[in-house]
């Protein structure tokens, strides 16, 4: 991430990017002395010197920039302590002007420069360092070496979205506006916007409690599901989904996914362990505190998580609904004296 040195990184990238563009397409041989210059328009005016060709990048203006000033709010603990604080992210709005006081220079200059933006609308990390590095100036026009040395400081190249160079249409009453409040002479002139600088905060923060433990725990997903529901009399009788339920009796449960490390089968209001068990079938013993009527099964499949492992709720099954007949047992009353239970 950039810190607050960016902002005068990029305007020397881009400085020393148009100054090599130049050397490169041989302009100052052909033209003349040509130089690059970064002042207001009144003071690039003021500098000129005449029988040159000068170009000037200002920058007139900063915004913020709108896609990353919500990426992130800054965050406090309970406690008030500052846990994160996200970058300043900047648009930086430039003026790149031509001065010269030949004819059709100016639109030369103009032309070669915004050839050179057009070509390199992505400043690449490498020509950053190269930019920012601290050799020695070409033809007098680099930055001194101790600027130098203070920007290569900004990060600008490690930071994690790269810099974009854009044109920006303006308006004829944007220009007048502009260098109205410029107080200059209007000069030949176009806009572009270098996109995105991101600050960093350097507010301390409170660092994250370390980690002692690590309990990450990655599974299958495995949804259970009850499709049939049967009875057994006793684990010898063969096992049936006709005959009805009965207290006493083993309940069987069919279906698919049914297997796992910690099964219960939650019946009623109870919770039984399974005696025997495979992926598609389920056979427990009925609770004996279970009463008569509608009830309810579910497989409950748990997970066993923890340093010390203990058992928390993990992937559940549909419900299922059987009933559970009661058994009524005749019992012999008083007889009247013919034999009859009365």
């Amino acid at each position: 991430m950039s810190n607050a040195l960016a902002i005068a990184a990029v305007t020397a990238v881009l400085r020393d990017l148009l100054q090599d563009g130049l050397i490169d397409h041989d302009i100052t041989g052909t033209l003349g002395d040509v130089t690059v210059s970064v002042l207001s328009p009144a003071q690039a005016l003021a500098s000129f010197t005449p029988g040159s060709g000068q170009l000037n990048l200002f920058l007139y203006r900063t915004t913020l920039n709108a896609g990353w000033r919500n990426y992130g709010l800054p965050s406090r603990s309970a406690g008030g302590d500052l846990v994160s604080d996200p970058p300043l992210a900047l648009d930086l709005h430039y003026l790149l002007t031509a001065c010269t006081d030949q004819d059709h220079l100016a639109e030369l200059l103009l032309g070669y420069a915004m050839q050179l933006l057009h070509e390199t609308p992505v400043l690449a990390r490498d020509a950053i360092r190269t930019a920012l590095a601290p050799p020695a100036p070409v033809s007098g026009v680099g930055l001194p070496g101790t600027t130098r040395a203070s920007l290569v400081a900004a990060d600008l190249a490690d930071q994690i979205e790269r810099v974009k160079i854009t044109p920006q249409p303006l308006t004829l009453e944007e220009i007048s506006q502009i260098w109205s409040s410029l107080q200059s002479p209007y000069r030949p002139s176009v806009a572009y916007q270098a996109s995105v600088v991101l600050i960093e905060s350097r507010r301390p923060t409170r660092q994250a409690l370390p980690v002692r433990q690590r309990n990450f725990y990655v599974l299958p997903f495995r949804q259970p599901r009850i499709t049939q529901i049967g009875s057994q009399r006793n684990s010898t009788e063969p096992i049936s989904v006709q005959q009805p339920i009965l207290p006493g009796y083993r309940l069987v449960v069919r279906g698919q996914q049914l297997r796992g490390d910690d099964v219960v089968l939650r019946i009623g209001e109870a919770e039984v362990v399974p005696d025997q068990m495979t992926d598609t079938q389920l056979i427990a013993p009925l609770p004996a505190t279970l009463r008569a009527g509608i009830q309810a099964v579910q497989v409950v499949q748990r997970l066993q998580i923890g340093t010390t492992p203990t058992p928390h709720r993990g992937v559940e099954s549909n419900v299922a609904a059987f009933v559970l007949h009661p058994i009524v047992t005749a019992t012999a009353g008083p007889r009247d004296g013919d034999g009859n239970v009365t």
